[in-house]
């Protein structure tokens, strides 16, 4: 007889104390919503999406954070919800892994794969922020790629999301908080997604030519027309971003 999810954070904690073995085991049923869903084993976060012209090729060049560390946020396993930490490393050993197979994919599709570390398409590495997913030579000519590289410009898509197996980590004395020290990736995927589990990522697209010399260089009506352009292609927070990091160092 299946039982009723406790949807009260205090009670879920309670009942997961008194159910679980030890503080090492692992969320049962681990989700990223109250109502149980197939995607148990994917964490979907956001985390500065980039899409790039490349200046010398026709290619485009993604680039995102699959995860990001040290951050919490809410998840839900049979008892009810809790607050779930990625730790800073936990992918090392996986990344590690001699011949890593990891696609970056659309919405954790494997059919619609757009890059893949096998043929050198995708590289990730581990930084202070979190899982770093680089594509450095998207082809313009897949269909996927001219699928989603509009949405992703405008600001209709802006998650990534990885799918992964937990390898070590433990509860808090309190059993409230689940930290991840380690996961492993090797044959799961990072994927760009619409909506997920973790708040702190987010997604955007950016135009590269070198836009310094550009606007250094270019008449003052040109630089504000080509300004203008660009800053279409920035939704929400990564105008913000862009204003800041590129922009005001310039004046």
């Amino acid at each position: 007889m299946s039982k009723p999810l406790l949807l009260s954070r205090e009670d879920a904690a309670a009942a997961r104390r008194d159910a679980v073995v030890t503080r090492q085991t692992q969320p049962g049923q681990r989700r990223c919503a109250a109502n149980p869903g197939p995607d148990l084993d994917r964490m979907v976060t956001r985390a500065d999406i980039a899409l790039r012209d490349k200046a010398d090729t026709k290619a485009l060049e993604f680039e995102g954070y699959a995860t990001v560390y040290e951050r919490g946020y809410e998840m839900w396993d049979w008892y009810g919800p809790y607050t779930e930490i990625m730790s800073a490393g936990a992918g090392e050993y996986s990344l590690k892994t001699p011949n890593l197979d990891v696609p970056l994919v659309l919405q954790h599709m494997q059919l619609h794969r757009i890059a893949r570390t096998t043929n050198g398409s995708l590289l990730l590495n581990e930084d202070d922020n979190g899982l770093r997913t680089l594509a450095p030579e998207l082809d313009p000519t897949d269909l996927d790629v001219q699928m989603i590289a509009p949405k992703l410009r405008s600001g209709l898509i802006d998650e990534m999301s990885f799918a992964f197996r937990i390898t070590e980590g433990v509860w808090s004395p309190d059993y409230t908080e689940y930290r991840i020290k380690s996961y492993d990736i090797h044959r799961g995927d990072v994927a760009i997604v619409g909506f997920g589990a973790n708040p702190f990522t987010s997604g955007g697209l950016r135009a590269d030519p070198d836009l310094r010399s550009l606007l250094r260089d270019a008449p003052d009506d040109e630089a504000r027309s080509v300004l203008g352009e660009l800053l279409q292609r920035f939704p929400g927070k990564q105008r913000k971003r862009f204003v800041e990091e590129e922009l005001l160092p310039l004046v």
